[in-house]
């Protein structure tokens, strides 16, 4: 997601929560609702626009795991693979592997339960490995 993206979801998810206030429950933790709405945001936005490029990912990666050796056409191959995966999956690698969240964060974004969203992880790299195949080709 670019920088314009991220903004755009987070205004939509401002404005989402904004008009669901009269439906919080005290009994949550607000933090964790309005993150749940920013989050479903940003995924509606991802699934309206279906395309991720590698800059993108790039700059969710933390500097001091970045691989000055990586090729252009490895992260091209990188994109267009997790493009292919259906957009829960992808943004549960997203969130756990390049953003660190954990499971138990996840499940409360997702609005799924932790043992899901580790789950989903789990399946989301099996068919990234099957998607990628042998990277040394």
């Amino acid at each position: 997601m670019t920088h314009e993206d991220a903004e755009d979801a987070v205004q939509e998810g401002f404005l989402r929560a904004y008009q669901a206030l009269d439906r919080f429950d005290p009994a949550q933790a607000f933090g964790a609702w309005l993150n749940r709405i920013v989050a479903n945001a940003a995924l509606d936005l991802a699934r309206r626009r279906k395309v991720r490029n590698a800059e993108e990912i790039s700059e969710s990666i933390p500097a001091t795991f970045r691989d000055p050796a990586v090729s252009g056409e490895l992260r091209e191959r990188l994109e267009a693979a997790l493009a292919q995966l259906p957009d829960r999956a992808r943004a549960v690698i997203v969130m756990h592997d390049i953003e660190g969240f954990t499971h138990a964060e996840i499940g409360e974004m997702l609005s799924i339960p932790g043992g899901t969203a580790r789950s989903d992880l789990h399946h989301a790299r099996q068919k990234l490995r099957v998607v990628l195949g042998n990277l040394r080709d």
